[in-house]
Order: C-alpha cells, then structure tokens, then sequence
C-alpha cells in the first residue's frame, strides 16, 4: 500500500490512532458488547484508510491483525556503516532505490542483535555494533505516509568480516556524500543520510532523538 510523497494526511493519523484505541481495547475487553464496540472502531479506522489510499478494507483489516496486545509503534533499525569515509547503502528490489541496510526488529532481538542480523541478511557483511546515533519518530522526517507508527533507530556499526553479497538485495555498495543515489524514501531520507555523516565526522556528537 502506498502514497504520494507528501505531508502526512490528517486522516491517516487519526486512522492509526482509532485503530491503536481498538487494538488496545481488544486486547483488555471482557464484555462482548466492548469487544463488538472495538471491532467495529478498528474497521472504520481500516475504512478510513482504504478509502484515503484507494486500498481494499480487507487489506488494511489483514494488515491490522498482524498486531496485538497493547498498542505500540513498530521499530526499525537502520546499520550505519563507513569505510574510507563512504556510506554503506543496499539497493532494494522492491523499488530499485538506495537504502541504509536494516529493517524491523524481532521479538526476542536486543537493538543491536536485530541491526547486526540485517547487515549480514542484507549485505553480507559482519558486523558489530558500536554506538546509537539516532531514535527518531518516523512521522517527523518526511516519509511517505505509512499505515503503522514506527521508530527508527540508526546505530552505527564496525565491519568485522564477510563479503558484499545477498539474495535479499539487489545490490551493495559504499557510497561517498556527494555520490549517494536516489534513495528509497519510505526507509531513509536525504537529511537522515546527511546527519549519518555529521556523526562519522564528529563522532562525539550525542545521539538524536525527537
């Protein structure tokens, strides 16, 4: 599911808010009439969403219910990784664009085992993890609009073995600041890129966080 690269629509907000009011009250309600009630929230928040993206409310409802328990936003890691001065990017297969390596981290992952096993699934390389450079809300750095609220949490990384290849990616490469290609925008932004090399250039500087 996508949407233009623009401002963040009101209508999604409050979607995602509605539905993380009716995932929390499923997870706590005991009365069946609060469990219908509830129910009935996350589908007008999934119908909002369908109709604001021109989706399918089955879609949005599927997407939904790969979350339970007490509302929360999603967490994405991203690995910083330099060498001789140049930034680590994959290439996605899904849009062709450039991105830091990472993803979601798993139930059970410390932050820095999840951004260790995506370099390695995404890049080849070994890794390890050295420092936090940035925890930022993903709605505040001009991201397409996504359905799920999520942080992403940059952390710079050493590399300490292995080679570049992967089948999850199309392609691996280091990258100088004024070489860096089109990048796959719902992962990274420009200005995020930017930062990652103020912090290679200054690497007291203390983490970001919004």
């Amino acid at each position: 599911m996508t949407w233009d690269h623009s401002m963040e629509p009101n209508w999604l907000d409050w979607a995602r808010k509605l539905n993380a009011l009716a995932q929390t009250g499923l997870t706590f309600a005991e009365n069946p009439y609060d469990i219908e009630r509830y129910t009935t929230i996350r589908t007008i928040a999934a119908e909002m969403i369908a109709h604001g993206s021109g989706g399918d409310t089955s879609r949005v409802l599927d997407l939904f219910a790969c979350d339970a328990g007490y509302a929360t936003p999603k967490v994405d890691v991203r690995g910083v990784l330099f060498q001789d001065g140049k930034l680590l990017l994959v290439q996605e297969r899904s849009d062709g664009m450039w991105t830091l390596p990472g993803g979601w981290a798993d139930v059970g992952d410390s932050p820095a085992d999840a951004v260790v096993r995506e370099i390695r699934e995404e890049s080849g390389y070994e890794s390890r993890a050295t420092k936090l450079l940035a925890l930022l809300d993903r709605n505040r750095h001009d991201h397409p609009p996504h359905v799920n609220h999520i942080y992403k949490v940059f952390i710079r990384c050493e590399i300490i073995g292995g080679s570049p290849t992967s089948h999850e990616i199309q392609g691996v490469s280091f990258f100088a600041e004024d070489q860096i290609p089109e990048l796959s925008l719902t992962r990274n932004v420009p200005a995020q890129i930017a930062r990652m090399f103020e912090h290679y250039r200054h690497p007291d500087l203390p983490a970001d966080f919004d």
